[in-house]
């Protein structure tokens, strides 16, 4: 019974990410949150590995997005399998935004403006981050 209960806590922690824009702006519209999306490589980019696990897995991060952002990961993987579709979808995603790099992180608010971006690994941890996406948030 412990286990079941620290297994369902683990999972429960875990933020769930999206893979489907569109979805996720309606989502973000109907439950007033920023959409932030990972543009990563993430069975490659040891930047990239290096942010999910310092920032993006964090139990702090996670609690604040689960609050104030729906998450979309725009994956470009070497080994990992993914449909056709969804590597469509990431190839326009990528030209749409003008990525030039891993890790890029693209905010967008509840319309699908860009109100910020991240290009690259930067130090911190999940507070520094949790206060730049604050700071797009209100515009500043």
């Amino acid at each position: 019974m412990l286990a079941a209960t620290v297994f369902w806590q683990a999972n429960a922690a875990e933020a769930t990410w999206l893979t489907d824009l569109p979805q996720a702006q309606t989502q973000a519209k109907s439950e007033k949150k920023i959409v932030l999306l990972d543009f990563t490589g993430s069975d490659w980019c040891g930047w990239c590995i290096k942010f999910k696990k310092d920032v993006l897995n964090t139990p702090e991060f996670q609690k604040y997005a689960a609050k104030n952002v729906v998450l979309v990961e725009v994956d470009f993987p070497n080994h990992k399998e993914q449909s056709a579709d969804l590597k469509t979808a990431n190839a326009a995603l990528k030209s749409r935004f003008a990525i030039r790099g891993f890790p890029s992180l693209v905010v967008l608010d509840q319309n699908g403006k860009e109100i910020g971006r991240q290009v690259g690994y930067a130090e911190g941890g999940p507070s520094a981050f949790i206060a730049k996406l604050d700071k797009f948030k209100a515009g500043n």
